[in-house]
């Protein structure tokens, strides 16, 4: 097939630091390609990847340290440039926020498809989809539709990563056992509620995270005097290449989030290095986490710290098998492969280059 992918414009592809979107559009882009598809993307042109790479603008705009930037009109530009190239591709995936991109394509909406990765549920998004019921979309879990149940599905595919982007060692460290923290300082993510369970189960935390311009007041009023650098230790938003390090050393990982998280990215990468999580029980995380395998859904404080010693016991080995028969780059890829086939006619195989 001839696939185009038009990704957002805030972060590289993949991203440089934090970019959950970002990372999985390259990662779908990659293994696509590797299945024989010929594959087009549209994002920052400071992106990286084996597909041909048709820049939006020349740098992504969250690291673009000119002071005077328009996100609309970067988007909109970009949108114009792939309307000009539809006839190149057999299906153009979308995977821009709030629908930007449906008056643009509304005349060709069964020959694209939209991934949402972000929640659903705010107020205007369902009068906009009405406007444009055509177009088909691919949740990226069963929880996320809740906020949009009318729309034209297509089908829920679980986001993957590459199988060898993270090894795990599985060897003992000399080092004390911590919890970490991956993600953003944001209060839907509950940093605070991470640093109660670290305090009262005796264990350190170690918090790799983002502060993004809407968390630093949040940061600074209630997080900030509870770090101590000892305990409780902020490392910085860390690099792709610094992950398996972190999160292959850490006892467990903590995502006790509050907002009706779609998908959950950070329990899957703690996963491939074979490290649990303890995740409290809100949006996909019911989807992502088997009870007791891979870590524990929890309801309460609680239940988070009553689970903690079990969670120390879980075989990582296992953690790392689940991630490899469910999570992989490419049986996400083949899911969408599928999906495309089912849209436009044919088989995946039978497309593929």
């Amino acid at each position: 097939m001839r696939i185009a992918h038009v990704a957002p414009l805030y972060e590289s592809v993949p991203p440089k630091l934090y970019g959950g979107t970002e990372r999985i559009v390259s990662y779908l882009t990659e293994a696509l390609v590797a299945l024989g598809h010929e594959v087009t993307l549209f994002a920052s042109g400071d992106s990286r990847t084996s597909a041909r790479l048709i820049p939006g603008r020349e740098c992504a705009l969250r690291l673009d340290p000119r002071p005077k930037k328009s996100e609309i009109a970067a988007h909109l530009a970009m949108l114009a440039e792939v309307r000009e190239r539809a006839h190149e591709f057999d299906l153009i995936h979308f995977h821009l926020s709030h629908f930007l991109h449906f008056p643009f394509f509304a005349d060709m909406a069964g020959r694209t498809v939209t991934t949402p990765h972000g929640r659903l549920d705010y107020v205007d998004l369902a009068p906009a989809y009405r406007r444009f019921p055509r177009f088909p979309m691919i949740s990226i879990s069963r929880s996320q539709r809740a906020g949009l149940a009318e729309a034209n599905w297509l089908a829920t595919i679980h986001h993957g990563l590459p199988i060898d982007i993270y090894r795990p060692a599985f060897e003992t460290t000399k080092e004390e056992p911590y919890l970490a923290f991956l993600g953003r300082l944001s209060r839907d993510k509950r940093p605070d509620r991470a640093i109660e369970i670290a305090r009262r189960s005796g264990l350190k935390l170690k918090l790799a995270a983002k502060i993004g311009d809407d968390d630093r007041a949040y940061f600074h009023d209630e997080i900030e005097a509870l770090i101590d650098g000892d305990r409780v230790d902020y490392v910085g938003e860390i690099a792709e290449d610094e992950k398996a390090d972190f999160l292959g050393k850490a006892a467990g990982l903590l995502f006790p989030i509050d907002w009706p998280e779609p998908f959950g990215l950070a329990p899957i990468e703690a996963m491939a290095c074979g490290t649990p999580s303890i995740a409290w029980n809100r949006g996909a995380l019911p989807e992502i986490i088997d009870q007791g395998v891979t870590g524990f859904v929890v309801e309460s404080m609680d239940e988070a710290i009553e689970a903690v010693p079990a969670l120390l016991r879980l075989d990582r080995r296992k953690v790392r098998a689940a991630f490899e028969k469910r999570f992989s780059a490419t049986r996400m890829a083949r899911d969408y492969a599928a999906a495309y086939a089912r849209l436009i006619g044919g088989s995946a195989e039978a497309k593929a280059s």
